[in-house]
């Protein structure tokens, strides 16, 4: 094990801040330390990141359905912080009574020790199989992009393979596409990629519409159950229309390869499921002699937990409460966003001013969306609810102005525009090798 150093500002002692995990509420928190370490160059912060980029996670189901490139919905943490460090690395332990965190990187994963004064637990959440037999071995998820990108590469190599003759038997299987989960994700991803392979079959002589089956399995009464009942009503009928099979109070028991089954005992013949029906918290919270609920960290009103000083929790690490209304606060994007503000606020307000946390968390939120394809969507805003065109304009409206960076910001704009006059890419991105030989060198 190495002690990672970094290099000193001055040669007074210097203040250590660690931001564990760069989502939403791990990035804001550094954005927010960004803008205020110039007023104290002594503050010494540290993003540690798994990935060296930044996802915009609302636009992923848009990647997987070829209507985004890839790169644009992600910022390079390098181009958003210049004051804060960033290490590159996995977060494998925490030691709370050291102070110390363990990360890992490079081909041979190995380790360094960050020390720090104020540690910010930012570590988002994980997929949740639920045990269930089969799910982790044969379900594809939609957290990460790798997740978009490997979904994107599966329905295309499935439409290659259902048009070849040799193949009709297993056709039924290969477009039958099965999405279990009936939240923003599941919706946003069965309406995207329903839109996406029913736009592709025009290329494939050999493939009619008839052949496809979408089914959306929820264990709910009404899609979107965190929306108004009235836009999950609408969702419903808008996918049945456009074919999508609903299959509400129901769930996935199990998956094999090549089938999925539900507890209705109905077999589904299937080589595509995409499970957005459960996440749970890092596990390496579970590790921690903190108090915790569901997985995630209990903090007080300021970010903090309890009984640890210089330990802070935020986004879907964390439980908080709402001070209003005394149910604790969705893990959310927006939510997670101005979590982050709030505990580099508060930190610095501990670190430059030696004043304690002064400012409690309260956020109420401003609204959801939710696209549900073909340029329709749902939404709720400031209490307003809203459905189809205007809908579907607010959610690119609001959604490109959060994305970070202009840049950023025009290459979406600009991918927008030219799916209104040109077909989905059908391109596979694989990253296998090309092939090479070695022959004797003749004279």
């Amino acid at each position: 094990m190495e002690n990672a150093h970094f290099n000193c500002v001055s040669d007074r002692e210097e203040k250590r801040v660690l931001i564990l995990g760069g989502g939403f509420a791990g990035l804001y928190a550094a954005l927010e330390f960004e803008k205020k370490l110039a007023r104290d160059p002594d503050v010494q912060v540290t993003l540690v990141n798994r990935d060296n980029f930044f996802l915009f996670t609302p636009m992923l189901h848009e990647v997987a359905a070829s209507d985004l490139d890839m790169t644009h919905i992600v910022n390079p943490v390098r181009k958003l912080l210049r004051k804060v460090q960033f290490f590159v690395g996995s977060v494998e332990n925490i030691d709370l009574e050291k102070k110390e965190v363990t990360v890992s990187h490079g081909y041979d994963h190995h380790t360094h020790l960050l020390g720090y004064d104020h540690v910010v637990i930012a570590l988002g959440s994980v997929t949740n199989f639920f045990d269930l037999p089969g799910l982790q071995e044969n379900a594809l998820t939609m957290k990460s992009l790798g997740d978009a990108i490997a979904l994107r590469n599966r329905i295309i190599q499935h439409l290659e393979e259902a048009d070849t003759e040799c193949a009709a038997k297993d056709r039924e299987a290969l477009l039958t596409f099965v999405v279990a989960g009936g939240g923003f994700a599941g919706v946003e991803t069965m309406a995207a990629i329903n839109d996406f392979v029913r736009g592709s079959l025009r290329f494939y002589p050999n493939l009619r519409e008839e052949m496809l089956r979408m089914i959306l399995v929820h264990p709910g009464e009404v899609l979107l159950p965190e929306l108004d009942r009235k836009l999950g009503v609408y969702t419903e009928k808008r996918l049945s229309k456009r074919h999508v099979e609903i299959r509400s109070g129901t769930r996935v028991t199990q998956a094999a390869e090549g089938t999925v089954t539900l507890d209705t005992n109905e077999v589904i013949k299937t080589k595509t499921l995409i499970w957005t029906a459960g996440v749970a918290a890092n596990p390496i919270l579970g590790q921690l002699p903190c108090s915790a609920e569901r997985g995630r960290l209990c903090v007080d009103e300021y970010l903090q937990v309890p009984e640890w000083p210089g330990v802070w929790a935020v986004g879907d690490a964390a439980l908080i409460r709402d001070l209003k209304s005394g149910a604790f606060h969705p893990p959310t994007a927006q939510h997670a966003q101005r979590e982050g503000t709030t505990v580099a606020q508060n930190i610095l307000s501990d670190l430059c001013d030696g004043k304690p946390a002064k400012r409690p968390f309260s956020f109420s939120t401003i609204g959801q969306l939710a696209t549900i394809g073909r340029r329709t969507a749902v939404a709720n805003i400031l209490g307003i609810n809203f459905s189809g065109f205007v809908a579907w304009w607010l959610w690119r409206t609001i959604y490109l102005s959060k994305l970070p960076r202009l840049e950023k910001k025009v290459r979406v704009a600009f991918d927008w525009t030219l799916d209104l006059m040109f077909s989905k890419d059908l391109v596979q991105f694989m990253t296998a090798r090309s092939s090479a030989v070695t022959n004797t060198r003749t004279e």
